[in-house]
């Protein structure tokens, strides 16, 4: 059985043209070992599959911006589908499904492969860190697992075309893509959600309860106050809790996700900064500008251009 990862040897940065077809084409890009993406761009395409048949132990995100993805598991029969505007990840450890790139009037899909050997040069023994949680499922017998699904972000779409525009640079490709691909999953990765294994029911259950009741008022926020008695415990076990299981302060995860929600509302580029940073419970502009640069490493401003 042939590897999907090529071995580097004097070879770095291997771009091979799959399909081409006027503007149309499906590239395969081997940016160094163990990390491969395939950049692809249809119109009026009919189904193109393709087979996956390795041992090799990954993680892959497909990125649809347009059209639809299916992958069918030829070992446990399951489907599962990437649909228009989702970030979805899998893990595998044994490849055996055939990838289909759906019948659309558009197609634009980002596929990234993630090698387990890849991974490791990265763990850090704390198994509560998203790349040692991924890491360890793909050491199990595990044909193919949807771990998380999201909708695409502006940050996410601004670091993909830096992926996929590497091309462009002089020197040192291989280099500056893997520098991408890292923040790339760094963005991606934090967004997953990991509990201790020492954290008792009750303990999840106030902690869940208050996570369910901010993601639908993180605009305009609960006291403690209110959010203790709406969880029915007191203000300091609900802020010792939530931070043991969250892994951050209750007003750290309300900002995650008004930044996150400016990062949605960036992508589609309808409001200005200053509405967007209204529209997620920002009264200042340039407070709003400055979190998202703390938090993200990049202006709004710049994932507007």
């Amino acid at each position: 059985m042939d590897s999907f990862f090529f071995n580097i040897t004097d070879t770095s940065y291997k771009i091979t043209q799959i399909y081409k077809e006027n503007n149309c084409y499906i590239t395969r890009v081997d940016i160094s070992n163990g990390i491969v993406f395939f950049d692809i761009s249809l119109e009026k395409n009919i189904d193109k599959i393709f087979h996956i048949k390795n041992l090799d132990r990954m993680v892959f995100i497909p990125v649809v911006k347009d059209g639809n993805i299916l992958l069918c598991d030829n070992i446990n029969k399951k489907e599962y589908s990437s649909k228009k505007n989702d970030i979805n990840i899998y893990c595998s450890s044994k490849q055996d499904f055939t990838l289909t790139i759906k019948k659309a009037k558009r197609t634009n899909i980002f596929v990234l492969f993630i090698a387990d050997f890849f991974l490791k040069r990265y763990l850090s023994s704390n198994k509560n860190e998203p790349i040692d949680l991924l890491y360890e499922k793909i050491q199990d017998e595990l044909s193919l697992e949807l771990i998380n699904t999201q909708p695409i972000d502006a940050l996410s779409l601004y670091i993909i075309d830096k992926i996929i525009n590497t091309k462009l640079e002089n020197n040192m490709n291989s280099i500056r893509c893997e520098h991408s691909v890292i923040e790339f999953m760094i963005h991606r990765f934090s967004l997953l959600d990991i509990y201790d294994e020492n954290i008792n029911e009750d303990e999840l259950y106030i902690a869940k309860k208050a996570k369910s009741y901010l993601l639908k008022n993180f605009v305009t926020a609960p006291t403690i106050q209110s959010l203790a008695h709406l969880c029915a415990t007191n203000e300091s076990k609900l802020k010792k809790t939530f931070k043991k299981v969250y892994k951050t302060t209750i007003y750290g995860y309300i900002q995650k996700l008004r930044l996150k929600k400016a990062n949605l509302l960036l992508k589609e580029q309808v409001l200005n900064i200053g509405e967007i940073a209204k529209e997620v419970g920002y009264k200042h502009q340039g407070h709003f500008s400055k979190l998202f640069f703390d938090t993200f490493g990049v202006y709004p401003k710049d994932l507007l251009k």
